[in-house]
């Protein structure tokens, strides 16, 4: 496969596919220069390979489009779930691959900050925290500052305990918003820093719509890249290799 090129009318990508099961819930949604066609949420413990396709599939029927329409794939890379994020991950490039079309990756903690993006301002100078569940007593965690195109990533993201996080935060000396559902979990010792805010938990996870708004601003700059090239944002080891590296260690 070459480099492909999105289906695009006077230069603007005309439909976008935007897939989001990093996290506890499926996330579908479809649109483009028009914003926002149609979304669907589903929410039903971690059967993310039985609730994609079905999800995708409603999708383009509230919209009334067909998957051959699609002139762009986006898909949130994580971190998050491992086995959700490869499920949403393999079925964005596959299409993507069938369909001889551009992904446009995005990351869950990007999509955190944006969709916090207005409340945020409306508030005040505020910077945002992305913290998602990482489980085992940890939280990945990435720090944003609002700007006029966005978000500005003030650092690279990390895996580390909601302790090690307020403490890397309060060295700051700036007040934080903290949204995500590791921000709602482990509230209680995050607010322990007077600074440090949690967001509702109606932002505690990341959204295809978000997603699909995203990569129609990154399409127009022409920032994708071939199914070939997408790769998923661990930050951490899955369990089956951790469990594998430690019974190893003990023999």
């Amino acid at each position: 496969m070459g480099h492909p090129v999105a289906e695009t009318r006077g230069g603007v990508v005309v439909l976008i596919l935007g897939v989001e099961t990093a996290t506890e819930r499926v996330s579908v949604a479809i649109g483009g220069h028009d914003g926002v066609l149609a979304s669907v949420e589903v929410t039903r413990g971690r059967r993310h390979a039985e609730n994609l396709m079905p999800a995708i599939e409603t999708a383009c029927r509230l919209a009334e489009v067909s998957v051959p329409e699609f002139g762009c794939v986006a898909v949130d890379v994580g971190p998050g779930l491992f086995t959700g994020m490869r499920v949403g991950i393999a079925t964005a490039t596959s299409m993507a691959w069938a369909l001889d079309v551009p992904v446009v990756p995005s990351t869950s903690l990007e999509l955190l900050a944006l969709a916090l993006r207005d409340d945020v301002e409306r508030q005040s100078e505020r910077l945002v925290c992305s913290v998602v569940n990482a489980r085992k007593g940890e939280v990945f965690h990435q720090l944003f500052r609002v700007s006029d195109s966005g978000v500005e990533d003030l650092g690279e993201p990390r895996c580390e305990t909601p302790e090690a996080l307020t403490a890397r935060l309060h060295e700051r000396s700036q007040s934080v918003v903290c949204v995500g559902d590791g921000a709602s979990r482990h509230a209680d010792v995050l607010t322990g820093d007077p600074r440090i805010t949690v967001a509702a938990d109606r932002w505690s996870l990341p959204s295809a719509t978000t997603l699909v708004e995203l990569a129609h601003r990154r399409s127009l700059r022409e920032e994708w890249t071939t199914p070939d090239r997408v790769e998923a944002l661990y930050l951490r080891q899955p369990d089956a290799q951790i469990n594998w590296s430690t019974r190893n260690d003990a023999t």
